[in-house]
């Protein structure tokens, strides 16, 4: 919305210009002038509430003095008293009514009444002061967008959003504020920040609270003495697996700019020591906000830098293959506008961005969007309507990974000075839910020998493009993996480690439906004579030997293995089920065996590392009575020699 740079000008030009000493003036009672030119001098000073006590002196003198009731509404939106402001305004414009005098009254109650919600009135002065055409272009100019903003408001508010907000119930919001929440992509930990006092000096902390299977969330902690400190630390966000941390901290020593983002990471129960994530993504400038992806590779955040579109925009910055962040790339003017582009969100999914900004048509100063990136470009963003945006700022929220339910937290001012922050959920409505849901998978990953928790590299591949959606490793300590599953694709999934065979793993998730969430256990072959592993990802078409296209991503992980395991050889070995003949499946399978045998020989192994062998139906792994069983025992393995 334009509601921050229509402050400024009023503040600018109700507030600082009509300051000036005037010759005349709409009073001639001396005492009233005299008590309006001390103000003038208190406000220079500062001294705001001294000066509305003269103007208001001014006025008891003569109620008609028009200058003194639009100096008054300046100081009173310095103290942002909004409500005392527009009295001020319509006051003036009761004794003015045909705004002779030309003090933009009109344009100013206008502005006054637009923030302060009431869009019909606001609409109403807006035209007046356009209809008395103005020798102003700046100003006539912000009063025409400013319609056209108000009657996008207005078709919002007519086609109102189901929306029930609820605070989140004890033990939560027991501090004065809490906000800028995060959670887990299984929904069990809710990370936030917490300030116990509401003034700027009071320190800015991260806590976390844990919920039960029934539903109930722990008494809220500190989330560790080695991240919280006497400084701000605060909006946070966090893996998918709620083993990653970045969170902003501002004025640390040996920080680049005044805010900076760090990050943290957690073996076991235990988190480790923060440090600072460096160049190029901390600049000289400010960063904050940070919104990490589910495998904790790729990292939103909001930056003050050069080359921005206006003054706080949304980056992005991705881990290259040696784990480096790679230079800031700003997400460009379909996301971030001239004003400020705060609070991004992006959703497990990895396509569904979330933000707050100021400068997209909306209904208060700060709005909520939705935009949703498809390829490398990213849709035009939906505002979320009304009434989860109002004419109040909304700054942030995230939302769980079946794309239902939103945490966000909702700030209460009181005395226009006096600020409370709670957390709140509600059920995202229908309109404005991603396009595409997520699941997971979870377990553990250990030997299959031993059953000692192993770390291990997972690394997910989209089947049909060979693309790489998903990195993560398994905690070392005991063995945890978390990997997110999203609608759309189809997916193979390789856990790999030193010493071991690789396991692989196959997700169809083309079609969209209800899934709960998956959790599997993973045990890894330690390398050794006579060890087998099934190539679960190996595709041909019925009764033919033709390696298809998506096999290639499985035959990559193949090679590779070959290659970090250059003692070992191994034979490729092809299975039928018992449908057709003896000698047909002996061949079918013979000829499959050597299609694979061919693309790794192709690909540079060398031959005597390889060797293949057809064995029809003689080896079946499960009975063939059923279609499951049969196509468990169609497939491509291989055995280390």
């Amino acid at each position: 919305m334009i509601r921050f740079a229509s402050l400024l000008v009023v503040i600018l030009f109700f507030g600082i210009a009509d300051l000036a000493a005037q010759s005349t003036y709409t009073t001639e009672d001396k005492k009233a002038i005299k008590y309006y030119e001390q103000s003038a001098l208190q406000i220079r000073g500062r001294d705001f509430n001294g000066g509305i006590e003269s103007l208001q002196s001014a006025l008891l003198r003569d109620p008609s003095f028009i200058e003194a009731h639009l100096r008054l509404a300046s100081a009173y939106k310095v103290l942002l008293r909004y409500d005392l402001a527009e009295t001020q305004y319509r006051e003036a414009l009761a004794v003015d009514s045909l705004n002779k005098l030309n003090f933009d009254t009109y344009f100013a109650l206008g502005l006054m009444i637009y923030d302060n919600g009431e869009y019909k009135e606001a609409r109403k002065y807006l035209s007046r002061y356009i209809q008395t055409n103005p020798n102003n272009a700046g100003r006539e100019g912000l009063a025409m967008d400013l319609i056209k903003n108000i009657d996008f408001a207005l078709d919002l508010m007519s086609n109102p959003l189901p929306f029930n907000p609820e605070p989140l119930p004890a033990p939560l919001n027991k501090y004065v504020m809490q906000y800028f929440p995060a959670v887990t992509a299984d929904g069990k930990q809710l990370f936030f920040t917490v300030r116990k006092g509401n003034t700027a000096n009071d320190d800015e902390d991260i806590y976390v609270t844990e919920q039960n299977d029934e539903g109930v969330w722990s008494e809220p902690e500190p989330i560790s003495d080695l991240i919280n400190s006497h400084r701000n630390e605060g909006t946070s966000s966090v893996s998918a697996d709620g083993r990653m941390l970045i969170f902003t901290s501002c004025q640390a020593p040996g920080g680049f700019g005044s805010c900076d983002l760090y990050f943290v990471q957690k073996e076991g129960d235990t988190w480790g020591k923060p440090q600072n994530i460096g160049q190029p993504i901390n600049s000289s400038g400010w960063e904050s906000q940070p919104s990490l992806s589910a495998d904790g590779r790729t990292l939103y955040f909001v930056s003050d830098r050069r080359g921005g579109q206006g003054k706080r925009d949304i980056w992005v910055s991705t881990l290259s293959a040696r784990d480096n962040w790679m230079e800031p790339v700003n997400l460009g003017p379909v996301i971030n506008t001239e004003g400020d582009d705060l609070s991004p969100f992006i959703h497990v999914n990895g396509q569904s961005l979330y933000f707050s900004s100021s400068g997209h048509k909306g209904l208060g100063k700060y709005d909520l969007f939705l935009s949703e990136k498809n390829g490398l470009e990213w849709s035009q963003p939906k505002n979320l309507g009304y009434p989860i945006n109002t004419k109040d700022d909304q700054v942030s929220l995230v939302i769980t990974s079946d794309g239902t339910k939103a945490y966000y937290s909702h700030e209460v001012i009181e005395n226009n000075r006096d600020f409370q922050s709670s957390l709140y959920t509600f059920d995202v409505p229908e309109e404005i839910r991603v396009q595409n849901k997520s699941n997971f998978l979870t377990g553990r990953v250990m030997d299959i020998e031993t059953k000692k928790p192993l770390g291990a590299s997972i690394e997910m591949f989209d089947i049909n493009d060979a693309s790489l959606n998903y990195k993560v490793t398994s905690d070392k300590v005991d063995g945890k993996y978390f990997v997110v599953l999203t609608e759309g694709k189809e997916y193979s999934i390789y856990v790999t480690r030193k010493g071991y065979l690789f396991e692989n793993l196959t997700f169809n998730y083309l079609e969209k439906k209800s899934r709960e969430p998956e959790v599997l256990d993973i045990y890894l072959t330690p390398i050794k004579a006579g060890a087998t592993s099934v190539l679960k990802n190996i595709f041909f078409d019925v009764d033919q030997y033709v390696l298809k296209e998506k096999s290639k991503t499985e035959l990559d992980e193949v090679i590779k293995f070959l290659k970090d395991n250059e003692q070992i050889r191994m034979e490729i070995e092809g299975h039928t089920d018992n449908t057709g003949s003896t000698s047909h499946n002996l061949e079918l399978s013979t000829n499959r065996a050597k299609s694979v045998y061919d693309f790794l020989v192709k690909a540079g192994i060398p031959k005597e590392r390889l060797q293949y062998k057809g064995y029809g139906s003689t080896k079946p792994k499960v009975d063939n009575s059923t279609e499951e069983g049969k196509q468990l025992n169609r497939r491509i393995e291989f055995r280390i020699l």
